[in-house]
């Protein structure tokens, strides 16, 4: 009565794909302080970065860039490792799996950017366009630099540390939800005193919904491995 042996399947590469990137993040971490700086300080002092943060965040074009970029790393490789945490699709080849997860998280963000802009010019109102892209990409890139110690785990900690990390990350990641949509009603309030139901029903149909079935199906994986 012999178990089968499991395939030997060589993980050295996810040391190196850690580590670069941490490097990446501490590379942009030390190459752009004040921006760093100013972005925390816009997270933190959201009257302060409607008024004289946003404009200086926004003529750092390179680092705004390039801490967009780290997201979508961030997040594709955080989705890829809950995956291979609870063996979903483990035949799946990592160099095809992780790319695709990466591309996917970029192609969704920047297709609500596109669309963003585009309803912003149709109605005739670029200025909250922008101010709530500002307050979108501002959480994001936020998000991103809150997932790195979290991938790390995930990546190397025992099953019971990865699980315990993985259901903190997810409260963080919803606290950051809550608090975008707060940020974005009080943005939007002089545009919705005639009707707050229209900010309520895009609030759920278009945001929270798709969170929250993404929540879903992630916790169905890690618990039984079927979606």
């Amino acid at each position: 009565d012999a178990n089968p042996l499991r395939p030997y399947r060589n993980m050295d590469w996810l040391i190196y794909l850690m580590a670069g990137v941490l490097l990446l993040l501490s590379v942009i971490r030390l190459s752009y302080r004040k921006y760093f700086a100013d972005l925390f300080r816009a997270f933190f002092n959201p009257t302060l970065s409607q008024r004289q943060l946003k404009d200086q965040l926004s003529q750092s074009p390179f680092p705004n860039m390039l801490l967009n970029i780290f997201f979508a790393i961030a997040l594709g490789l955080y989705f890829y490792l809950v995956l291979y945490r609870q063996q979903v699709f483990p035949q799946a080849e990592p160099w095809l799996l992780i790319p695709g997860l990466i591309i996917l998280v970029a192609v969704v963000y920047g297709s609500k950017y596109v669309m963003l802009r585009f309803f912003g010019w149709l109605f005739g109102n670029t200025e909250l366009a922008d101010a709530y892209i500002f307050i979108l990409y501002l959480i994001n890139k936020i998000l991103g630099v809150l997932l790195a110690p979290f991938l790390v785990i995930l990546a190397f900690c025992k099953p019971e540390i990865a699980r315990t990390s993985f259901y903190i990350s997810i409260f963080f990641i919803v606290l950051l939800i809550i608090y975008m949509y707060i940020r974005s009603y009080y943005l939007m309030r002089p545009y919705l005193s005639y009707s707050k139901l229209h900010f309520f029903l895009y609030l759920c149909e278009f945001e929270v919904e798709p969170v929250l079935i993404l929540t879903k199906v992630l916790q169905n994986f890690w618990l039984t491995g079927n979606p």
